[in-house]
C-alpha cells in the first residue's frame, strides 16, 4: 500500500513504491486513492519514453521506463517518511551535514554517506552554481529525495599496476 508515512530505502523504495517494479502493480491504488497527473518524456534515444506519475501535488512522483518498469521515486517536503530515521525532506544543509559521515556534490545532487541510491537534488540555482559544498548555504532546506540507481556517479576505482619482475 502507497503510503507517505513509510520508511525511504536507498536503491528500493520510498512511500512502498519499488524501483524495478511495474507501475500498472500501484496503478490501481493511485487513481483510487490520489489525485494524479501523467506526463510523458519522449526519448532523444532508442531506449524508448518515459512516463512520470505525480501524486497528490508531486508529494511523491514516479517515473518509468518505456516497459513501464519504475526507475526512479521522488518526494517532495509534503511527504513524512525518513531515511535512515534521522534524514527527510525539507531538512537543511547543516543539519544534513551534522546528521552524515560524508556528503559528496555530484552532478548538482548531494549524495550522503556514499550511498549511491538516493540523492538530494540542490534547488536552482545552487544546482548550476555550487562546485564545493562550502557554496551552498548552511540553512538552504532541501525539498526532494530520489531514490534511484546512481552507482554510475560513483569514482571508479583504479589499480596501478607494479612493475614486472
Amino acid at each position: 500500500m502507497i503510503d507517505f508515512n513509510a520508511n525511504i530505502i536507498s536503491f528500493n523504495s520510498l512511500a512502498n513504491i519499488h524501483l524495478g517494479h511495474c507501475v500498472d502493480d500501484y496503478l490501481e491504488e493511485m487513481l483510487n486513492r490520489f489525485d494524479v497527473e501523467t506526463k510523458e518524456y519522449p526519448s532523444a534515444t532508442q531506449l524508448g519514453d518515459m512516463q512520470g506519475y505525480f501524486l497528490d501535488g508531486n508529494t511523491v512522483s514516479i517515473f518509468t521506463d518505456a516497459n513501464d518498469i519504475i526507475v526512479s521515486v521522488t518526494c517532495n517536503q509534503n511527504y513524512r517518511g525518513k531515511y535512515k530515521n534521522r534524514l527527510y525532506t525539507g531538512i537543511t544543509m547543516e543539519q544534513l551535514t551534522l546528521r552524515s559521515n560524508s556528503v559528496l556534490l555530484i552532478n548538482g545532487a548531494l549524495i550522503v554517506d556514499g550511498d549511491y541510491g538516493l540523492i538530494f537534488p540542490l534547488p536552482s540555482p545552487y544546482d548550476e552554481i555550487a562546485d564545493h559544498l562550502h557554496h551552498i548555504p548552511g540553512d538552504l532546506q532541501l525539498f526532494e529525495i530520489v531514490v534511484s540507481d546512481y552507482s554510475s556517479w560513483a569514482p571508479q576505482v583504479s589499480r596501478k599496476r607494479g612493475k614486472k619482475r
